[in-house]
């Protein structure tokens, strides 16, 4: 199992994002939970290229200060939406065989949907902790039509098992157990 934390960078942390303070409590609980269970956390960052605010070298391309990664997690880059593109990770969590994958991250309706759809397609057992994922307004509909399409509709029986936080916690916890 692994905890998959994608796109949780400075240039798209704000108030606009739905549930904006639950959602980085609940992303800074999972990752703080996955560490003291010996779950591995993995980042995933978006480089959007060299006339973005998120690219290499840029303040928005960091993490958010206070859930960044420790010195040894892995960090993989990425250039489309999704993380298993191009990236070394599909690589590296088959040579760990790994089969659980916890996704976490912004934004629900982008990056996140990419993440479950593809680990979906490439064998992985997707979690999807619903409160640990947010987006913004966006031309179609407000953020929580699109959060609540995607995590009460579109994965939940297809794609991943949507579950609480609270859930997703116990079951890391359990896992240290094994």
């Amino acid at each position: 199992m692994v905890l998959l934390v994608v796109d949780t960078q400075e240039e798209l942390i704000n108030e606009y994002l739905y549930q904006c303070v639950n959602f980085l409590e609940n992303v800074r609980n999972l990752i703080n939970t996955a560490r003291a269970s010996n779950v591995e956390v993995i980042y995933v960052m978006h480089d959007d290229g060299p006339y973005s605010n998120m690219t290499k070298g840029k303040i928005g391309f960091d993490i958010c200060n206070n859930i960044k990664p420790k010195n040894n997690e892995k960090v993989f880059i990425k250039y489309v939406n999704s993380p298993f593109k191009e990236t070394g990770l599909l690589d590296y969590l088959k040579s760990k065989c790994e089969k659980d994958i916890i996704v976490i991250g912004l934004h629900t309706d982008k990056c996140i949907n990419a993440a479950v759809i593809c680990g979906f397609e490439h064998d992985f057992n997707i979690i999807v902790p619903i409160e640990a994922n947010s987006t913004e307004d966006n031309t179609f509909m407000p953020a929580i039509k699109s959060w609540q399409y995607y995590n009460k509709f579109m994965w939940p029986n297809r794609y991943a098992r949507c579950i609480s936080v609270d859930e997703a916690i116990n079951i890391i916890k359990e896992k240290n157990k094994l």
